[in-house]
């Protein structure tokens, strides 16, 4: 089955990620701009939900339906985890790791324990002005991190250390496995899928690579499917095969492409919809696609049925 993708709203402009779907609308962030939006599939519309997110990318929900975020900060102050809370305010999750501030938080996902896992990479020109000088990252390694809930506070833990600009991060169906996207820039950088098991005090084994990108655009955003199959946004205009939606098995194996000629780079991507058959896929250039499906997302929080 071909997926056809329907562009919801003309671009943007700027990054639009982090899709997220509540159970009834989608969220996602608009990048540059600072704005969280809602799309309504019912109404067809979308609305601002919030501004001055400084510089929001990756969204999750957690097990009350409180929407998270990794901001990269409009200043570089503001480089954090946070959460927006029912009454509107915004809770500070975690901004630093041993002292030193984050680089620019990216991609975030929630266990079943209530534990939050994120990526921290460092990306020039992600997060506004100051992030194009790279004398502002105070930290000398790109990681995933591990919050846990330690009373009304959070503990941080450092959970990789082979990583350069980590990106996407996905559980498996048993979350026994994370998955990682390593999407580095520069030429001695990998652009790789790894899957690392999970072990019982939260740390990760060794990374399996399940595929190598070699010198093209590697995985930016990535979801499951209820088979356990890896839903990804990777490619890029520039060479290989193209921007693109790839589905993995577990095992790595690419068991379908389907083209978006008309995003250079897809950025993200997200199942919604009554039934979770409808792809939802942010871009680099600030589009918002949706294409169905023959395949069906994970449930996730809030609405895990």
């Amino acid at each position: 089955m071909a997926w056809e993708f329907e562009l919801i709203d003309p671009a943007y402009g700027g990054v639009s990620e982090g899709p997220a779907w509540d159970g009834s609308v989608l969220y996602f962030t608009h990048i540059q701009r600072s704005r969280i939006l809602r799309y309504d599939p019912k109404k067809r519309e979308v609305s601002i939900w919030r501004d001055n997110t400084e510089c929001a990318n990756g969204l999750a929900f957690d097990a009350e339906g409180r929407l998270l975020a990794c901001q990269g900060g409009e200043s570089v102050d503001a480089r954090r985890v946070v959460r927006y809370e029912k009454d509107g305010g915004v809770t500070v999750l975690a901004d630093r790791f041993e002292g030193k501030r984050f680089n620019i938080p990216n991609d975030v996902v929630v266990d079943p324990k209530g534990r939050i896992w994120f990526t921290d990479p460092f990306y020039e020109g992600a997060a506004g002005p100051w992030s194009a000088d790279r004398k502002y990252k105070e930290l000398d390694h790109d990681s995933v991190y591990r919050l846990d809930p330690q009373g009304s506070g959070w503990s941080v833990a450092r959970v990789t250390f082979d990583t350069t600009r980590p990106n996407g991060l996905l559980f498996s169906l048993d979350f026994r496995t994370l998955y990682v996207a390593q999407s580095g820039r520069l030429p001695e950088e990998k652009r790789q899928l790894r899957a690392h098991p999970v072990n019982e005090d939260g740390s990760l084994g060794a990374a399996t690579v399940l595929h190598d990108f070699g010198a093209h655009r590697g995985i930016d955003g990535m979801r499951l499917d209820v088979d356990g199959n890896i839903v990804a946004t990777a490619g890029w205009e520039m060479g290989g095969p193209g921007p693109m939606i790839y589905v993995f098995a577990p095992s790595g194996e690419v068991l379908e492409q389907h083209p978006i000629p008309a995003a250079k780079r897809p950025t993200n991507c997200c199942f919604g919809d009554d039934d979770l058959q409808t792809l939802y896929v942010t871009s680099i250039d600030g589009h918002l696609f949706r294409a169905r499906t023959n395949r069906r997302g994970r449930p996730l929080a809030p609405y895990a049925k």
